[in-house]
C-alpha cells in the first residue's frame, strides 16, 4: 500500500498515527531528494564522459582528414581518386555526427539537469525548511502547554487567564503551521510525479533526436558509401591483376637479371669501384661509386655511396672519357677492371672495377670498348611460348571460330574468361587452330574442347602476337587519355585512337569488343561485368614494349580503356570520327570531384523515423583460376565505374547545391518513381534507373509565360533526383526551355515533357 493521505482534521488531533503518516511522507521525500542528487551526479558524469568521447572522435576525425594516400605512378584512376578522398569524407561525417552529439549534450543540460536541480532545491529544499519550522512550533507549543498545566491552581485568576490566552494563541499558531505543512507535503508528493518524469521524457526525446539525426546522416551517406564500395572493389580487382604481373616480372628478372638491366641509347648506370691512389706508403684504396655514363657527351658522373654508413650520399665527380681499355689481370691483380683515359686531366688514367663479368662487358660496350655484347631486345610472348601467332586470315578465322563457339556453348558459364583451362590443352588447341596445314575444326560443335580451353586459347593467341592488338605505338596515347579528362572526352579520344590502328587490328578489335559486350550483357549469369572483362583483357590487348614495374602500375588504366571499348563498341567501331579536336597526348583536366552531401540538420524539423534495412553485399575479388562465389559481387562491380564512359563515377561528380524545393515554383507532391531523400547525383547505371520528378498543372500555371524561353542545355554528368522537384537524367540529355531558378546554383528546364530543377554545374548551355 502507498502513503496514507494526510487529513486536515487530523492536524487538530495530532495523534500518534497522524505523526507516523507525516514521518512516512517525510521519508519518501528524503528518498526522492537522494535519488535526484544521485541522478544529477550521474548525469554530470555522463555529460563529461560524452564530452571526452566527442573530443576523442574529433581527434580521430582530424587524423583521418589530415592523411592523404600517395600512389605509385603519375596519375590515379577515378576509383583511386574517390578512395583518396574517402578519408576526408569519413572525417567530415564524424565531425557532423559530433556536432549533433554536442547539440544533444547542450539540450540534456537544459532539459534534464537544470529542471531536476531546480525542483530539488525549490521544492524539496522548501519542504525541509518547512519541516524544521513545524518541528520547532511543535516543541514550542507542547512546552508551553506543559508549563501551563504545571502551574499551581493557587495562582491568581488574572495570571491563570493570561497563561490560558498565551497557550491558546500558540495552539492556534501551531495548528496553522500544521495545516500548511501537511498541505505542502502532499503537494510535493503529487508534484514530483511530473516534475521528475517530464525532464526524463525530454532527455529521451533529445537522445532519440540525436540517433535520428545519425540515421539521417547515414542515409545521406549511403549512396556515397555504395559507390565507394564499387571503387574499392574495382581497385582490389586491379591490384590482384597487377600483383600477379609484378610477381611474374620479378621471377623473370631473378632468372636473367642482366637481360633486364635498365639502359637506354642516352645513358647507362650502375655501381663501379674506383681506384684512388694515395701517396706512399699508403698505396691505393677502392671506393664504391654509383656511376652514370652519358654516351653522347662521353661524361661519367660518379657519386660516392656506401650502404653500410646509413646510405649517406657523398659528393659527385664528373669526368670526360677519351677512351676505355680492358685491364688484364697480369697488369693488375683484380678482375673485371677497366682503364679509362680522361680528357680533363691529360696523362691521367682512371682505373675502375665492375661487379661481375657480365657487368664488365656491359660497361665495355657502353663506353666504347672493344668487346661487343648483344643488346637486350625485349621479351615477346611468341618466342617465350614457342607459338608463331600472326594477325593473318588464319588468325582471324580462329578468332571468329572461338567467338562463335563461346557464344553458342558457354555464354552463361560463371567466370567466363577468368577460369583458365589446362595449359597443355590450351597450347595444343592453339597450335592446331593456327596451323595452316591442319583441317579447320568447328569449335561450336566439337566436344573435344571445353569452353574454358577455348577462351584461354583465344587469350593466349592475342598475347602471343608479335605486337599487341592495340600496338606499341599508340600505347602511351591510350594510357594518357585514361589518366584524366571527362567521360565524354575519354570516349572521343578512344574513338580517334582506334581509327589510327591498322585496318586488320581495328577489324579484329571491333569483332572482339562486340563479343565482350555480349558477354557483359549476360553478367547476371556468368558474373563477368564490364569491369571484370577490363581486368582480364587490359593486359592482353595492350602492353608496353618494355617490362617494368612502372608499366605494370599502368595496368589499371589499360582496364579503363578496354571498359570504354566494350561499353561503346557500337559508336567507336561504326564510323570514323568526324574530327579529333585534341591530341590524346595533350594535358587533360579532371572533371570536378564529387564529395558526399554535407547537410547541417541542426535546425531542420525531424522527419518520421523509418530506418530501412541496408543490404550490403560482401565484396571480394576473384583471380584467374580461383573458385567462384555465387554472389554477383564476388566477381566485381555490377557496373563499370572506372571507365566513366557513359556516366561519371562517385569520385568524378561535381558537388550539387543543397536546396529545399520552392513550393510556389515547383510541385512538392510525392512521386512514386522519385528516389528517396538523401540520394545524390551519381552513376545512375550503378544505382538503378530513377524516374524524373513531375510537376503539377497548378504549379505550371504559376510560372509566368515570359520566363520560358527557347534556351537549351545538355547534360555532361548523370544525375539522380533527390527531391520531387528535381529531374533525373543521363549524360547527353537535352533540356528545353531552360531558365535560371530562384535557387542559387540551379536551373529549371523541361525533359521529356516534365519540368523540374537541374544542377547548374551538371549541364552546359547550347
Amino acid at each position: 500500500m502507498g502513503l496514507h493521505p494526510l487529513e486536515f482534521s487530523e492536524c487538530y488531533l495530532d495523534s500518534p498515527s497522524f505523526r507516523e503518516k507525516i514521518k512516512a511522507h517525510e521519508a519518501e521525500l528524503d528518498r526522492t531528494n537522494r535519488f535526484i542528487k544521485e541522478l544529477y551526479k550521474d548525469g554530470k558524469n555522463l555529460i563529461n564522459a560524452t564530452k571526452q568521447l566527442g573530443m576523442a572522435q574529433r581527434k580521430f576525425a582530424q587524423c583521418l582528414g589530415e592523411f592523404q594516400f600517395e600512389y605509385i605512378g603519375d596519375a590515379k584512376t577515378d576509383d583511386e581518386k574517390c578512395i583518396d578522398e574517402s578519408l576526408q569524407e569519413f572525417s567530415s561525417f564524424l565531425k557532423n555526427l559530433e556536432d549533433q552529439r554536442e547539440l544533444m549534450m547542450r539540450n540534456i543540460t537544459e532539459t534534464l539537469m537544470k529542471p531536476l536541480e531546480k525542483f530539488r532545491k525549490d521544492h524539496l529544499g522548501t519542504v525541509r525548511a518547512e519541516r524544521k519550522k513545524y518541528e520547532k512550533e511543535t516543541e514550542k507549543y507542547y512546552s508551553s502547554l506543559e508549563k501551563l498545566l504545571n502551574m499551581s491552581a493557587k495562582k491568581k485568576e488574572p495570571q491563570l487567564q493570561e497563561a490560558d490566552v498565551q497557550v491558546e494563541t500558540m495552539r492556534l499558531h501551531f495548528q496553522e503551521e500544521s495545516l500548511d505543512y501537511v498541505c505542502k507535503l502532499q503537494e510535493i508528493q503529487e508534484r514530483k510525479k511530473f516534475e521528475c518524469v517530464e525532464p526524463m521524457l525530454a532527455f529521451f526525446q533529445t537522445v532519440f533526436t540525436f540517433y535520428h539525426q545519425g540515421f539521417e546522416l547515414a542515409k545521406d551517406f549511403d549512396h556515397y558509401k555504395r559507390a565507394l564500395q564499387i571503387n574499392i572493389q574495382n581497385t582490389r580487382s586491379r591490384f590482384e591483376g597487377a600483383r600477379s604481373e609484378v610477381y611474374e616480372l620479378m621471377k623473370r628478372i631473378r632468372e636473367t637479371p642482366q637481360e633486364y638491366r635498365q639502359t637506354s641509347p642516352i645513358s647507362c648506370e650502375g655501381y663501379l669501384y674506383v681506384q684512388e691512389k694515395r701517396p706512399p706508403p699508403f698505396g691505393s684504396s677502392w671506393v664504391k661509386r654509383y656511376s652514370t655514363f652519358v654516351k653522347e657527351q662521353k661524361i661519367l658522373h660518379m657519386v660516392t655511396f656506401d650502404h653500410r654508413s646509413g646510405g649517406k650520399i657523398g659528393e659527385t665527380e664528373s669526368v670526360t672519357l677519351k677512351s676505355c681499355l680492358r685491364k688484364t689481370t697480369d697488369v693488375l691483380d683484380r678482375r673485371f677492371c677497366l682503364e679509362l683515359d680522361i680528357t680533363d686531366r691529360p696523362g691521367t688514367v682512371l682505373t675502375v672495377q665492375a661487379l661481375s663479368e657480365d657487368d664488365h662487358k656491359f660497361w665495355m660496350q657502353a663506353m666504347g670498348g672493344k668487346e661487343p655484347i648483344g643488346h637486350f631486345l625485349g621479351r615477346t610472348y611468341s618466342k617465350e611460348r614457342g607459338i608463331d601467332a600472326q594477325l593473318d586470315d588464319v588468325g582471324l578465322s580462329f578468332i571468329k571460330n572461338s567467338i562463335s563457339a563461346i557464344e553458342k556453348r558457354g555464354i552463361d558459364d560463371q567466370g567466363l574468361y577468368r577460369v583458365v583451362g589446362v595449359s597443355s590443352k590450351v597450347q595444343k588447341l592453339l597450335l592446331l587452330m593456327i596451323d595452316e596445314k591442319s583441317n579447320e575444326v568447328d569449335l561450336s560443335t566439337s566436344e573435344d574442347w571445353d569452353v574454358k580451353t577455348i577462351t584461354s586459347a583465344l587469350k593466349l593467341y592475342l598475347r602471343s602476337l608479335p605486337e599487341p592488338l592495340m600496338t606499341y605505338g599508340l600505347y602511351k596515347d591510350f594510357i594518357s587519355l585514361a589518366k584524366g579528362g571527362s567521360p565524354e572526352s575519354r570516349i572521343q579520344a578512344v574513338h580517334c585512337l582506334v581509327h589510327k590502328l591498322p585496318e586488320r587490328n581495328r577489324q579484329v578489335l571491333g569483332l572482339l569488343m562486340k563479343h565482350l559486350a555480349n558477354v557483359a550483357a549476360h553478367s547476371k549469369q556468368n558474373l563477368m561485368t564490364v569491369a571484370n572483362l577490363g581486368v582480364v583483357f587490359g593486359p592482353t590487348l595492350m602492353r608496353p614494349q618494355e617490362d617494368t614495374v612502372a608499366a605494370i602500375m599502368d595496368l589499371k588504366f589499360q582496364n579503363i580503356v578496354v571498359e570504354i571499348l566494350i561499353e561503346h563498341n557500337e559508336k567507336i567501331f561504326a564510323d570514323a570520327p568526324e574530327s579529333c579536336p585534341f591530341s590524346p597526348a595533350a594535358p587533360v583536366f579532371s572533371a570536378p570531384t564529387r564529395q558526399s552531401k554535407k547537410q547541417n540538420r541542426q535546425n531542420r524539423p525531424l522527419a518520421v523515423y523509418n530506418p530501412q534495412a541496408l543490404d550490403i553485399q560482401n565484396v571480394s575479388a576473384v583471380g584467374d583460376g580461383s573458385s567462384l562465389a555465387t554472389d554477383e559481387t564476388s566477381m566485381g562491380s555490377n557496373e563499370s565505374v572506372s571507365s566513366q564512359s557513359s556516366s561519371a563515377s562517385a569520385s568524378e561528380m561535381p558537388e550539387k547545391s543543397d536546396h529545399v524545393p520552392l513550393s510556389n515554383s515547383l510541385s512538392s507532391g510525392s512521386n512514386s518513381g522519385a528516389p528517396t531523400a538523401g540520394a545524390s547525383c551519381s552513376n545512375t547505371g550503378a544505382s538503378g534507373e530513377s524516374q524524373p520528378a513531375s510537376t503539377t498543372a497548378a504549379s505550371e500555371k504559376e510560372k509566368p509565360e515570359e520566363s520560358v524561353t527557347s534556351r537549351k542545355a545538355k547534360a555532361v554528368y548523370p544525375c539522380e533526383a533527390e527531391h520531387d522537384s528535381e529531374l533525373s537524367f543521363q549524360v547527353g540529355a537535352i533540356f528545353n526551355a531552360v531558365t535560371q531558378s530562384r535557387e542559387p546554383g540551379w536551373l529549371e528546364g523541361e525533359l521529356e515533357g516534365k519540368r523540374g530543377l537541374i544542377p547548374e554545374n551538371y549541364v552546359e548551355m547550347l
